[in-house]
């Protein structure tokens, strides 16, 4: 899986981060981390097209200290090889608001509970076309 890691750009409560993104055709999966580092997970978002056995899921999840917590199964998935996405997130001190492309909504808990994270990472079948934090 090809990857991508930004380090040191910040996301602090109260801000919201916009992804734009293309999925290849032939796309599987791919996953969206924002957290400490790849052991400290705060939100990993994993649109799952075809695979882990599941077809058009999307998970959500965080990691602590290298162990991964409750999966939440939500929202719609409006994901679509050869297409391009948008996924906007809010962060509050609780937890994050995910806009998918589709309007619907999903709520994951803060759970490693910082209000600032400076690791994102970009893993699988994914094109990023643009990544802001307003």
């Amino acid at each position: 899986m090809a990857g991508m890691i930004v380090n040191q750009m910040s996301f602090k409560a109260g801000k919201i981060l916009t992804l734009n993104g293309v999925i290849p055709s032939g796309a599987k999966n791919f996953c969206v981390n924002i957290g400490i580092n790849e052991e400290n997970v705060a939100l990993h978002i994993n649109p799952r097209l075809n695979s882990h056995g599941e077809t058009n899921k999307l998970v959500l999840n965080s990691k602590c200290g290298g162990k991964w917590q409750a999966e939440l199964r939500e929202g719609g998935f409006p994901f679509y090889q050869g297409q391009a996405f948008k996924i906007i997130i809010i962060f509050t001190p609780a937890g994050f608001v995910v806009v998918l492309s589709d309007g619907s909504t999903i709520r994951f808990p803060n759970r490693l509970g910082a209000l600032k994270y400076n690791f994102f990472s970009f893993v699988g079948d994914v094109r990023i076309k643009s990544f802001e934090i307003v």
